[in-house]
């Protein structure tokens, strides 16, 4: 279940951060972006350089199961899936807590935000090198692909893949196969990196709380 939040976040995913990234890289024509250092500070850069974020999201299990809603970021650590009908969950990062939510059946599991697999794309300051463990780095004509491991995530090791379009490089997907091999991929659609969502979107209720 935890493998939802990060399927962030994403999260994980961003006004202008409050300090600036120590280096700039201009974004190269696609077929420059065939060197992994160059790829990796441009992701930094695109993630370091927005703090919030509003996107229509479609996500897939691995059974093919989808489901559709709203993503909200607020970094450092706020996050929000908002699930369309005709599903109950919701998944809510206040900071410090992540709380998956189910409407339906009135549980809620509450894990700390530094268990999900999506947690260092809620950064104020990101960097890919220091902050995990980066296995590869795949471009192709329409986009770069970045994979990730993180080994401190609820239940073990998770795989993470951050994909960028080539024009802009914009993160448009990510995929998180979970400790257990299950695998979600997340694709981001009208995406807008600012405006900033309403603090009240990210208070987790007490437990056991819900509205009808």
């Amino acid at each position: 279940m935890i493998l939802l939040c990060c399927g962030l976040a994403a999260a994980p995913a961003f006004a202008q951060s409050g300090k600036a990234p120590d280096k700039k890289v201009a974004k190269p024509e696609v077929s420059a972006v065939s060197d992994p250092d160059i790829a990796i500070q441009m992701a930094d850069d695109y993630f370091n350089s927005s703090r919030v974020m509003t996107a229509d999201f479609v996500q897939t299990g691995q059974d093919g199961r989808r489901a559709e809603g709203k993503l909200y970021v607020l970094k450092p650590g706020r996050m929000r899936f908002e699930y369309a009908q005709p599903a109950t969950m919701e998944i809510i990062a206040d900071g410090v807590s992540v709380a998956i939510r189910d409407r339906k059946l009135k549980t809620q599991e509450t894990y700390f935000v530094e268990q999900t697999p999506l947690k260092f794309l809620l950064k104020n300051e990101l960097n890919l090198k220091k902050d995990v463990k980066i296995t590869n780095v795949t471009p192709s004509k329409d986009k770069t692909v970045i994979t990730l491991e993180d080994s401190s995530t609820f239940g073990g090791s998770s795989t993470i893949r951050l994909y960028f379009d080539a024009k802009n490089f914009n993160l448009t997907q990510w995929a998180v196969k979970d400790p257990q091999g299950y695998e979600t991929l997340v694709v981001l659609h009208n995406i807008d990196r600012t405006t900033t969502p309403n603090l009240s979107l990210f208070h987790i209720p007490n437990e056991g709380l819900f509205s009808e």
